[in-house]
């Protein structure tokens, strides 16, 4: 099998990258290495993946659609993984033409190319920040989301629309998984486990936003791409009728397409998550209270079982655990 991984120097897409190598799969990165956070930590990434055999890189922009598709059909993949976005949703009351740019323009140029080369499955990142202003959980990849509260997760829920429309007219197995907090060494510095050990372990107050009343459904990366992977092979298929669609399973009635949570399986308090970085610092945290900013949600929680029905995996790292790992990692990564 030969996979093609876009964000292949980003977090998640490094550790996956990783994953799949370890199983002798061959496996091509691309990334734009642009500056929205550190770039030397995606160098640093990138550096542990050149040094493997069988993975091959090419630096680009998601938009530069003619690059794309050459360096794709160089490589000629049986499978993609569409890893690559503009993240972040605070992010994107300060620059939203960039999410419109890299996660419309750019997704639709990896759609584009797939369906050229006629993969055999395309597999895109979207986020539980679709979910939006629903409320009730655990959230299931069955129920409404049209309720986007941020531009970043208008921008996921148009590519999950855009690629079913991809799927339906072109015979394009897709699968979408929506991401839930995911957390863990090599994580991005501008998310709140980074932010928040930094800060305890030098001593400064942490910026607590919703009072501290807020919940997430932290996943840990290993298991995350742990899933990923599992779902390469859970190729979808066009059902022959609507009937045949099994109850639970977001499985569209008219393409090879369906969406699937990524996730733990249970809210966190952040209180909880802030206690596990105390645990594994050694130093208590200084918060500072804040009102809840716009763009956030008061809470996520993900159904998995659809994820379990369909690989026999899930998530199962607790908070404790996966912090005191990232701990460890960010005390080895920075010298401190």
């Amino acid at each position: 099998m030969r996979v093609y991984i876009t964000g292949a120097a980003g977090f998640i897409g490094f550790h996956l990258a990783k994953l799949l190598l370890d199983e002798g799969i061959r496996v091509h990165g691309m990334d734009g290495m642009t500056d929205y956070y550190d770039v030397a930590l995606k160098r640093a990434r990138l550096g542990i993946l050149l040094q493997t055999p069988g993975f091959g890189f090419t630096e680009c922009m998601l938009e530069d659609g003619a690059a794309l598709v050459a360096d794709m059909a160089a490589f000629k993949p049986d499978v993609v993984v569409h890893l690559a976005a503009q993240a972040g949703v605070r992010y994107s009351l300060e620059a939203p033409r960039s999410y419109l740019s890299s996660n419309i323009e750019g997704t639709f140029n990896v759609m584009e190319a797939a369906r050229d080369l006629g993969v055999k499955h395309l597999l895109l990142a979207s986020t539980s920040s679709v979910f939006g202003a629903n409320t009730e959980m655990p959230y299931r990849e069955t129920d409404k989301a049209d309720t986007q509260v941020s531009l970043y997760a208008a921008t996921k829920k148009a590519t999950e629309a855009l690629s079913h429309s991809w799927a339906h007219l072109y015979n394009l197995p897709t699968t979408c998984f929506r991401f839930f907090t995911v957390y863990g060494p090599w994580g991005r510095p501008d998310m709140a486990p980074f932010k928040f050990t930094k800060a305890i372990l030098a001593g400064d107050p942490i910026d607590v936003y919703g009072h501290g009343q807020m919940y997430r459904d932290f996943t840990y990366v290993t298991d995350l791409v742990r899933g990923v992977r599992l779902l390469i092979d859970a190729v979808p298929e066009r059902p022959a009728a609507p009937e045949d669609i099994a109850e639970g399973d977001s499985l569209s009635p008219v393409a090879p397409w369906r969406v699937v949570n990524i996730g733990n399986g249970e809210k966190v308090a952040l209180g909880d998550f802030i206690a596990a970085i105390e645990a594994a610092a050694g130093k208590p945290a200084k918060r500072n209270l804040m009102e809840m900013q716009k763009g956030d949600v008061r809470a996520t929680w993900a159904d998995n079982s659809l994820m379990r029905r369909l690989t026999g995996y899930g998530p199962e790292t607790d908070i404790r655990t996966g912090m005191a790992a990232f701990v460890a990692w960010y005390r080895d990564y920075h010298g401190v």
